[in-house]
């Protein structure tokens, strides 16, 4: 059990300089209201939903502009750390009673206390945030995939469908999964956020353009999109409620992508 993921988070990390703004975006996107913050410097807030658990928070960055990563919520933090020690990660801060830890690629990702969360948000106007895609350089793909197969092993860890992607899916209840996909040239790991829009990506794109989102780069299957404050996301045609491939009768035609 000391392994077991129990719930997860997913972090909108943002550059303090824009972080009131940032916030105002994605609570909006989620349909949520914000926590009091929290941390040293106030940096941390949870995008609380209403009648259900939270499982996307926010975090005020002062270097770098910011990204995403994951919060897994344990029973046993120690013992959880100590077997992504085990597999290859590295501890980058030791805190009292959590950590963050870093994977081989060099991905952040947090250990915290399970808190007893167990109700998942539900799809809010079409789409789901449900996914961290950890975006990963050709030379570090494999060992990468290869530790969160072995770190998660309640998860389902299967090649995607496209050769890029790797998908890392939680147990049935568990409100965010884990993408990794494979870019086309070395640099250093980044990770962003995708929502889970069905066949109605389009209306999706036009109500977050409404919020002050900017469209990147439309693709057949998912659009890349800048938030307010310059952080990108995906919208993808995967199935809201179950975040998988679009279900057979959907409108989506033509094959599809994890994305």
């Amino acid at each position: 059990m000391s392994r077991s993921v129990r719930w997860a988070h997913a972090f909108v990390d943002r550059p303090a300089r824009g972080f009131a703004r940032a916030c105002d975006f994605w609570t909006a996107v989620t349909a949520t209201s914000l926590s009091e913050p929290r941390g040293g410097d106030g940096e941390f807030v949870t995008l609380l939903p209403k009648g259900a658990d939270a499982c996307v928070k926010a975090q005020a960055v002062t270097e770098g502009e910011g990204g995403a990563h994951l919060d897994l919520a344990v029973q046993d933090v120690p013992g959880f750390v100590a077997a992504a020690r085990e597999r290859g990660a590295e501890t980058a801060a030791a805190h009292d009673g959590w950590a963050v830890l870093r994977s081989p690629a060099g991905q952040l990702f947090c250990a915290v206390p399970w808190q007893g969360e167990s109700v998942r948000p539900p799809v809010v106007a079409g789409s789901r945030l449900d996914q961290v895609c950890m975006d990963v350089s050709p030379s570090a793909y494999e060992t990468e995939v290869a530790f969160w197969s072995a770190l998660l092993p309640d998860w389902s860890a299967r090649p995607g469908s496209r050769p890029e992607f790797h998908v890392v899916e939680p147990p049935p209840g568990l409100p965010i999964r884990i993408l990794l996909q494979r870019l086309d040239a070395e640099g250093a790991v980044h990770a962003h956020l995708d929502l889970a829009c069905g066949p109605d990506i389009d209306a999706v794109r036009a109500r977050h353009e409404e919020l002050g989102a900017v469209l990147v780069a439309r693709h057949p299957h998912w659009s890349v999109m800048r938030d307010p404050t310059g952080g990108l996301y995906c919208l993808t045609g995967r199935d809201a409620e179950t975040g998988g491939l679009p279900r057979a009768g959907s409108r989506a035609t033509g094959p599809t992508t994890d994305r």
